[in-house]
């Protein structure tokens, strides 16, 4: 077996700092809808249930306000998962923040700031559709485009996508292009989802022409601000970019001044994390 290289160490003050700003600490958990949007704000973008075993800020982490959280076995009695679905629900019903199944499938909320930087990354403009999106999820937005707003259910019956699985993969693609949001989520008679476009929600941010050098230096840069420094793939790995474009992004941070590179990969803040205040 060949010899695999150890995954850097973050030095204790870093994990300190991301405590503050990923809310990893007891005294400021989230535990309301308030708390979670401020919280998201405040970091720019945020998966929604993933644990410490994966980078970047985590509303489940949030939640419980540890940084060596770990999502238990059986997450249908666990208060923390629990308490976290029920605020992913409510945001999405209060529709301030967008949230999707964006790059590699990953539940995501992003702040409406950043938008404008995901859609010019993963975004797929209704000129490109015919080109880039299957004809099964083309048939899902035909109906969309006509209904605006339809339970999951209702849309297989009307785009004809009546094999779960089917329709299921085809919503994928779609949230992936960020083109459909989920709008609500309903438990009763039985538990659903209602679809709408994400245009609808976030007009403005989704109309901004941003150039795609922009879009990564900027997403670099929200996410540095929170981390405090990057370790190599550490970028990638937390929005889905590849190696070369998280890369791209850092390294225009560099050239502005605005972080320092101490070895190739390694990317910290030009300001000491300890002269960056913690404001949400």
């Amino acid at each position: 077996m060949g010899w695999v290289m150890p995954r850097p160490q973050i030095p204790a003050e870093i994990e300190d700092y991301r405590d503050a700003h990923w809310r990893r600490e007891g005294a400021r958990c989230v535990a309301s809808v308030v708390e979670a949007e401020r919280f998201i704000e405040h970091v720019g973008f945020a998966a929604c249930l993933t644990d410490s075993r994966r980078p970047g800020p985590s509303l489940y982490v949030a939640v419980c306000g540890r940084r060596d959280a770990v999502l238990p076995r059986h997450v249908q009695k666990d208060p923390e998962t629990s308490l976290t679905w029920t605020l992913k629900d409510q945001l999405i019903r209060r529709g301030k923040l967008y949230y999707a199944k964006l790059a590699r499938g990953k539940a995501t909320f992003i702040a409406p700031r950043l938008v404008p930087y995901f859609y010019a990354l993963w975004g797929v403009r209704r000129s490109e559709e015919r080109k880039r999106l299957s004809p099964n999820a083309r048939a899902i937005l035909k109906v969309l485009r006509k209904e605006w707003e339809m339970a999951s259910s209702d849309l297989r019956k009307e785009s004809g996508l009546t094999d779960r699985t089917t329709f299921t993969r085809a919503i994928d693609e779609l949230q992936a292009a960020m083109i459909v949001v989920p709008s609500e989520a309903v438990y009763l008679p039985k538990f659903t989802y209602l679809w709408t476009l994400g245009i609808g929600r976030f007009p403005d941010a989704m109309l901004k022409r941003v150039n795609r050098d922009m879009a990564l230096r900027e997403i670099a840069r929200n996410f540095l601000v929170g981390a405090g420094m990057t370790i190599p793939g550490e970028l990638a790995r937390v929005t889905g970019l590849s190696r070369p474009d998280a890369g791209r992004g850092n390294r225009a941070l560099v050239a502005e001044g605005f972080a320092t590179s101490s070895a190739r990969g390694f990317y910290e803040l030009a300001a000491p994390p300890a002269q960056q205040r913690y404001s949400a």
